[in-house]
């Protein structure tokens, strides 16, 4: 019997392209699990299952059905001015509950792995420089979004304990792509549209990861042996200074780059003023991972660089 593969959040920026991915390499059923029902264009080939809130409630046993393995990539995300009174409980309540929920029953139905897209945040949001985050640092969560993440994790850490149900942890830093949204398609327009960009003297280094770096990945950890109860950091395996970022965003679009040389703390002065101190903080910070334990324990490697995830992200 031809096994399945169970993606939630299968029409989201990462999960339609891990969809196509799995459909692509044709060795497994491909379930889409999604909240409404698919939006046009679905991925041909998979199968789409809609109507999966994911709360503490939800009856999953019809979904996972001869399920070999679950990519976990439906969550409350991170909301900039969130206005719930209490954002920790609302964030618990889908990204805790609600994954728990799903993994329990995952694994009374006999799912074999579950694969969690966690985030980096739960290492913190900063490095000092040359010291990146590894998957075994203290972790550091600082807003309602990364403790839930965390928690999600040590909740399906000890179900796998329970259970016996193999867990895999991915926490990524900063997707782009093709279909990429929020900041990092803000940039890609202002470069495209030759904007004057005030980033000339940022020096600092970021990770980063192409989403076609990450789908990569995931599909990796769906069957490597080795990837069985461990929790992984991902990236390009090249790391960017803010000025080399959008030097390579230009080169990628085929555009001039309209960089002006200003320092660094005037950047964060003004940005205090008007109230855009996290903004510059992530533009101007550093925020390294190590991804030796992938290359080592599962001998992986990138298969995009960053100037051609830069060019597949402009192209779209």
């Amino acid at each position: 019997m031809t096994q399945c593969v169970l993606v939630t959040g299968g029409q989201g920026f990462i999960g339609r392209a891990i969809v196509a991915q799995l459909v692509e390499l044709g060795r497994v059923e491909v379930l889409a699990l999604t909240r409404q029902a698919p939006a046009a264009n679905p991925v041909a080939g998979a199968t789409y299952l809609p109507g999966g809130d994911l709360a503490s409630q939800t009856e999953w046993q019809p979904a996972l059905t001869n399920v070999h393995a679950i990519v976990h990539l439906a969550a409350r995300v991170h909301v900039m001015h969130d206005a719930e009174a209490d954002p920790l409980t609302v964030f618990r309540a889908v990204n805790v509950e609600g994954t728990l929920n799903l993994g329990r029953q995952a694994a009374a139905a006999g799912v074999k792995r579950f694969v969690f897209i966690s985030s980096v945040k739960v290492n913190g949001e900063a490095t000092l420089p040359g010291r990146p985050f590894t998957p075994d640092d203290i972790p550091a969560p600082q807003d309602p979004y990364d403790v839930s993440k965390m928690e999600a994790e040590q909740g399906l850490r000890q179900l796998s304990v329970d259970t016996g149900m193999e867990v895999v942890i991915i926490r990524p830093p900063l997707v782009y792509g093709p279909g990429v949204k929020a900041n990092f398609a803000a940039l890609m327009r202002a470069v495209r549209r030759g904007w004057p960009l005030p980033l000339g003297m940022v020096h600092n280094q970021r990770s980063l990861v192409a989403l076609d770096n990450l789908v990569d990945f995931i599909v990796t950890c769906i069957t490597h042996p080795q990837a069985a109860n461990q929790t992984f950091l991902v990236s390009d395996g090249q790391d960017l200074s803010t000025t080399e970022l959008v030097r390579g965003v230009a080169q990628a679009a085929g555009v001039p780059v309209r960089l002006v040389p200003v320092p660094v703390w005037v950047l964060q002065t003004g940005a205090l003023l008007l109230g855009k101190g996290d903004v510059v903080r992530r533009l101007c910070g550093n925020l390294q991972v190590d991804i030796s334990k992938a290359r080592s324990l599962l001998g992986w490697v990138p298969p995009v660089s960053v100037e051609e995830g830069l060019r597949r992200a402009m192209a779209a």
